[in-house]
């Protein structure tokens, strides 16, 4: 994608009035992150610079100018001082205050009738259908739409942050997750009136600049309203497409790939959607061809966005590249080295990776920038359960939720840490919080899943287990989990159907989740897990369906030096395959690279069990010979020796008397 000079001049443009309009409304994170997309515009040429030198020396910047509508220009014009004011008390966080230079609290309440009947709230009522004005109700004030969002705004907020009070501290007597923001009804039904009203009076009103459907939108998702604040989300792009914070809500409504594509057409088709369509699908884990390309043709217009570099390197980390994951962070790091956003992300890829010794710069240097944002927090968390010092880590993860509730990496974190400490209960409550804040985080349905396993709740487990796999279908991690729930719970047909899916589901990164064109894939069928391929042999054995048994017992032996027995397992064949320079999972656990497909795994205990297996199945079928070499291979390699001896004693006594053995 690339853009002409006009065009480049209109989009920084755009975006220095995205800048100034998401201030005004102290929409601080729409505001940064358009400025910093705006700082990675490449810088316009001395081309470009020479055509706008015939400017007056009185040209007013368009961010700058006066409102286009006369109406609100005038109402903006007449408020200045009002606002000015209000403005200042936002950014003193005296929410309050700030929402009573507008609407004052002795009056507010009668404007949209809480004293009466408190049972017509948005979450009940049908979208577009006019509300019930109540006699007491007075009319609304006839402030303008900025002045009138940053007073709902500053009410939202001081509602939230009575609602964080009265939660007192995380996972304590009072953190039961059901406190809510008493502010929303109220602002709800104020905006309620204030679009019916405007649909009442049809064009004779000044037209929406788009910030109150967000604010809206916002308050309807956490009511839990989500058709009606999809609408006004959508109705808020249209309007103004520049306020990143409503395209977030967009994306946090989007649960399915199939939902994103019928949202899409809805959207206004310009370079905001083009970004959100791309963070959308890295979002539902898409690893496919397009997702990079998208980002390619972003990072050409902004090379050096921090956000775009972020998504790459989430792309390669959901892909389970780790390795280039971590270099994409490096890097980034290098260019932005005091951005502490998503660096929670890059210490869980170093946490997985065993990197002690750049973890722990990590936290050096968060620390120094901002020990008490939420991030820093989580990589000082991050360094200490690595250092296995479980306790620390766990008042790290609590002391990012102090600062913010809503922070994701830290409540799954934190499940985590008390799993570490045998402490099921906190570590389940901990999982579900997180599933409250994301239900698309498929690590704490896994964790979930793995804690209800640990406490033998099998059919809880599976449940969860599920939720995981459906979020990300193409993780054997996931089916493995599947199928070893199933396995325990005496399901050996379905516990077969979902390892086989966790085989087949490994190679579709193989096939698909190289992004940007840096790695390719290797032969089909020559390295997959043993420890998935022994669950199978064990199953059909529990079965009693020896030859299947033993095609999979011998392709689990044959993974020790990447390669294949002749004989592959049924409905195998060349469709499953696996990255070899993929790392391990990227749930948390675990460390170091996996050994490349031409090493092969060596001797596990998989393979071991499997070659004790294959020579018992060989000497109750007559065949001393086989047994023989394979017991010997275990005295060699230092498995089961003792019981590999007495194998060995049998089969020779059994060859000797069969003449097999030679004198």
């Amino acid at each position: 994608m690339g853009l002409s000079a006009k065009d480049a001049l209109q989009l920084r443009e755009t975006l220095q009035i995205a800048v100034v309009k998401c201030s005004e409304r102290c929409l601080y994170h729409a505001a940064k992150w358009a400025a910093e997309l705006l700082d990675a515009l490449p810088a316009p040429s001395a081309a470009d610079l020479a055509a706008t030198k015939g400017l007056p020396t009185t040209y007013i910047h368009p961010a700058f100018t006066p409102n286009h509508d006369p109406v609100e220009a005038a109402l903006e014009a007449k408020e200045l001082s009002r606002y000015l004011l209000a403005k200042s008390l936002f950014d003193c966080k005296e929410f309050d205050r700030c929402a009573a230079v507008f609407l004052p609290e002795s009056s507010l309440g009668e404007m949209v009738g809480t004293k009466g009947d408190d049972n017509t709230t948005a979450e009940g009522r049908d979208k577009g259908k006019p509300s019930v004005v109540l006699p007491s109700e007075r009319a609304l004030p006839q402030i303008s739409q900025k002045s009138l969002f940053l007073a709902l705004y500053a009410k939202v907020i001081s509602g939230e942050k009575r609602k964080e009070e009265d939660s007192e501290m995380i996972l304590g007597p009072q953190d039961l997750g059901t406190i809510t923001n008493k502010q929303l009804v109220l602002v709800s039904r104020f905006l309620t009136k204030w679009f019916d009203q405007r649909k009442s009076e049809g064009g004779d009103r000044a037209p929406s600049q788009g910030f109150l459907e967000y604010l809206y939108g916002m308050v309807l998702v956490k009511e839990k309203n989500d058709e009606a604040a999809m609408h006004y989300l959508i109705e808020s792009v249209q309007l103004f497409p520049w306020n990143w914070g409503a395209w977030m809500e967009i994306t946090n409504l989007i649960t399915r790939l199939e939902q994103l594509n019928k949202v899409t057409p809805k959207l206004p088709q310009n370079i905001m959607s083009f970004i959100f369509h791309a963070h959308a699908s890295i979002n539902l884990y898409q690893q496919g061809g397009d997702t990079a390309a998208s980002l390619n043709d972003l990072l050409a217009v902004f090379p050096t966005s921090s956000f775009l570099l972020t998504d790459k390197a989430l792309l390669y980390y959901h892909s389970k590249d780790l390795i280039a994951a971590e270099q994409e962070f490096s890097q980034l790091l290098g260019l932005h080295p005091q951005r502490l956003d998503a660096l929670d992300h890059y210490s869980n890829i170093l946490y997985v990776l065993n990197l002690r010794p750049k973890l722990a710069f990590l936290a050096h240097l968060c620390s120094s920038i901002d020990k008490f944002r939420p991030e820093s927090c989580v990589v000082i968390g991050n360094y200490y359960s690595l250092l296995s010092c479980h306790d620390k880590a766990v008042q790290y993860f609590r002391r990012a939720l102090m600062l913010d509730r809503s922070c994701l990496s830290a409540w799954t974190l934190m499940g985590h840490e008390y799993v570490e400490l045998k402490n099921t209960h906190a570590a389940i409550e901990s999982y579900r919080r997180a599933v409250d804040v994301n239900r698309r985080d498929y690590r704490a349905w896994y964790g979930l899943g793995q804690t209800y396993e640990v406490l033998e709740m099998h059919a809880y487990a599976l449940w969860y287990y599920k939720k995981a796999a459906g979020l990300r279908p193409w993780d054997g991690k996931m089916w493995q989990a599947v199928g070893s729930c199933l396995q325990k719970m005496g399901r050996d047909r379905d516990g077969i159907k979902a390892l086989k899916r966790a085989l087949l589901a490994d190679s579709y990164y193989d096939s698909s989740a190289s992004s940007f064109g840096s790695a390719g894939t290797i032969d089909r069928m020559t390295q997959m897990d043993p420890e998935v391929l022994l669950q199978i042999a064990t199953m059909y054995d529990r079965l009693e369906e020896e030859e299947e048994a033993k095609a999979y017992m011998e392709l689990c032996v044959a993974q020790e030096d990447g390669g294949v027995t002749n004989e592959q397992g049924p409905g195998q064949g060349d469709s499953i395959g696996i990255r070899g320079d993929s790392p391990g999972s990227d749930d948390g656990e675990g460390g170091g690279e996996r050994a490349t497909a031409a090493e092969g795994t060596g001797v596990t205990v998989a393979t071991s069990k499997a070659r004790m297996w294959l020579a018992r199945y060989a000497m109750r079928g007559g065949d001393y010979e086989t047994a023989n070499r394979l017991a010997t291979e275990l005295c060699q390699d230092g498995v089961e020796v003792e019981e590999a001896k007495a194998l060995i004693r049998e089969a020779r006594s059994r060859m000797e008397q069969t003449g097999m053995m030679e004198s």
